[in-house]
């Protein structure tokens, strides 16, 4: 009877115990996910590279002493590349143009995260994860900040909190980037208490990735649905 309380027992911890997702050897979730590639040029693109089903942003490269600024514009819906070239004007899914400037990914707002001012009503949200590794050559490196323009002040706020990530030699791993690249993590009372507030929330508008890229050939992000 023992013996038989304690197999129950034991299976009953196992099942509490085991994530969503298990993982892979590369670190990532094992699962189905929706894969972004983000690839520093020396030469800007020239081609507009919209209207299609790519799953790539090419971005300006820098290098390990100069780091070289792209913005990645993001918008909402389902995960899609809208305009794959960081080096022209960019478009929205839609085909508007949006900025002078910049590359754009659309992505749902994330209800898998703490923020203190959530998904709005009405906006497409979603639960998901977001992981991230950097490959290609080694050596280069890149640091990502979601930032926002503050419509109170006109401002632009970016995150306190950023993913910085470095190609060094061997085999590189997933790092779990959620809060980090769907959220802006900020103080908006001199510094006093500080707020997390999801994509496309609280009234914020013009939501993009910096990318300041030092040389990092590629990045690699991976979209979990939850």
């Amino acid at each position: 009877m023992q013996r038989t309380c304690f197999c129950v027992l034991l299976l009953l911890v196992l099942a509490f115990a085991t994530p969503g997702f298990t993982q892979t050897g590369n670190g990532a979730p094992n699962g189905a996910h929706y894969n972004l590639n983000i690839i520093g040029v020396e030469n800007p693109k020239t081609d507009p590279l919209t209207g299609s089903d790519r799953h790539t942003i090419f971005v300006a490269l820098g290098n390990k002493n100069s780091a070289v600024t792209s913005k990645i514009y993001l918008t909402q819906g389902d995960f899609q590349v809208c305009d794959g070239n960081a080096f022209d004007a960019a478009y929205d899914c839609s085909g508007n143009q949006i900025q002078s400037q910049g590359a754009v990914f659309q992505l749902p707002c994330n209800t898998n995260i703490p923020a203190d001012i959530t998904c709005a009503a009405g906006t497409v949200s979603a639960s998901y994860e977001v992981w991230a590794r950097a490959l290609g050559k080694p050596g280069g490196s890149v640091t990502v900040t979601t930032c926002a323009t503050d419509p109170t002040t006109g401002e632009v706020v970016c995150s306190s909190e950023n993913v910085m990530l470095v190609r060094g030699k061997g085999k590189q791993t997933f790092t779990n980037v959620t809060n980090e690249l769907t959220s802006i993590y900020a103080s908006f009372d001199g510094g006093l208490t500080y707020q997390r507030v999801a994509l496309f929330s609280g009234g914020f508008y013009d939501f993009f990735w910096q990318y300041a890229n030092s040389g990092l050939r590629l990045l690699q992000l991976r979209f979990y649905l939850l």
